[in-house]
């Protein structure tokens, strides 16, 4: 089954707000063998609506819309949905109720603009925002659905779960079955990648495609299968991924798309270790990405942004000689800020960086990008030079994912 999205907002035209929901709800629907043939993102004008509408019915029976619902009078897309399937505008009494009940409960004072939330066109159905004032709306024309949500995603995504995507099954079910498979791997440029699955790829089934998703360093390999029978498509697709483990080997860092952190905090706490970070050059953004993850305190003991040398000398306990005579950007001083850290904060394991993230920092022998990365489990340390290109804030992304792979590599390592 084919759907198109529509995102309307001029905030997403100027890009002040990026549009994140045509993503989620291709996450959401996929599974069910849905494909999202398009997304168009649009401003808060009748005419880019309406053509957007045009557009999308002719080559999808179902149209999402998202955006373009609130009270105030740059979101008129009730009224352009209202003009495009006929009907009028009429007070509905339960979405009034819903609105006050919500007002109520976050203990403000219903206005004018929110109580014409309440307002609906008579050629729609109406499903209840439970966690917003916008309603939901489901036109109907000639076989072909447009279903219209909140632009907010925590509003749109609790419309979809409880309700839009069940009558969406069974309005239209799938006869196909789809499937996606993602490996992350690391260490191995794409041409090279592409080099030694070049025959993997000449032997894929007609119904199955690999895709290459570059990123910083990483790139996410997903296999996309489609087929009427299920139990065949799971079937080759397990057999193709087992086939890309002995092609690729240690190059995978993982079998699903979750970020690094994440997966990084999984295998800690699946052996109950204890992680702490030293960084220099990353400024701590190693910890903030660990600590991002929902559950990390069982795992994540703490961090020092050790960014001068007095502080790796002082608190971590690097020796003045080994600075002096390798400089703060060398393996030396990051197995020992490794090791210093992991014995002042009593953990299991340790992260520690000092490069040159630039524009300026560089001395002859190490230009910026220049990065030294040590990871440490027990009393083991691995340190390793890098060179990562680009901007600033690059070379800071690029060392702290390189980092995560390093400690999970050497984790996976242990016995």
């Amino acid at each position: 089954m084919e759907y198109s999205v529509i995102a309307i907002g001029d905030e997403l035209l100027i890009g002040q707000v990026t549009d994140t929901n045509s993503g989620w709800i291709a996450r959401r629907l996929t599974p069910a063998g849905w494909r999202q043939r398009s997304v168009r993102v649009i401003g808060d004008s009748a005419e880019a609506i309406r053509g957007a509408l045009d557009a999308s019915l002719a080559e999808a029976d179902v149209v999402l819309m998202t955006g373009g619902l609130g009270p105030t009078r740059d979101d008129i897309t009730k009224q352009v949905l209202c003009d495009y399937f006929g009907g009028e505008l009429r007070l509905d009494e339960a979405v009034a109720r819903n609105v006050e009940a919500i007002f109520a409960k976050r203990g403000l004072t219903m206005n004018a603009p929110t109580a014409s939330q309440a307002m609906v066109p008579t050629s729609c159905r109406v499903i209840q925002n439970h966690v917003g004032t916008a309603p939901i709306m489901w036109f109907e024309r000639d076989g072909k659905v447009v279903v219209s949500m909140p632009g907010v995603p925590f509003e749109m995504q609790a419309a979809m779960d409880d309700s839009v995507v069940a009558e969406l099954l069974r309005r239209f079910p799938s006869r196909e079955a789809i499937e996606h498979r993602t490996l992350v791997v690391a260490g191995v440029a794409e041409s090279a990648l592409s080099l030694r699955l070049e025959e993997f790829e000449d032997l894929l089934p007609a119904e199955v495609h690999l895709a290459y998703l570059p990123d910083q360093g990483l790139i996410r390999l997903r296999l996309s299968g489609e087929s009427p029978d299920r139990a065949w498509l799971t079937a080759t697709m397990e057999r193709l991924v087992c086939k890309l483990d002995e092609l690729l080997g240690d190059a995978i860092v993982s079998h699903a798309d979750v970020p690094l952190p994440q997966l990084l905090g999984e295998l800690l706490a699946e052996r109950g270790l204890t992680l702490a970070t030293a960084e220099s050059c990353t400024g701590g953004n190693i910890a903030h990405e660990i600590t991002a993850i929902a559950g990390s305190s069982r795992y994540f003991t703490g961090g020092v942004v050790a960014y001068s040398n007095a502080v790796k000398r002082g608190v971590l306990g690097v020796d003045g000689d080994v600075l002096e005579a390798h400089g703060a950007v060398s393996g030396p001083v990051v197995e020992a800020m490794a090791r210093g850290v992991r014995r002042r904060l009593g953990t299991d394991c340790a992260i520690a960086t000092s490069g040159i993230a630039g524009p300026g920092g560089a001395v002859p022998g190490k230009p910026v990008g220049t990065v030294w990365i040590a990871a440490s489990v027990g009393e083991k340390v691995e340190a390793e030079c890098f060179h990562f290109p680009g901007s600033r804030e690059r070379v800071i992304y690029r060392a702290t994912l390189t980092a995560l792979v390093m400690l999970i590599r050497l984790l996976r390592s242990e016995p």
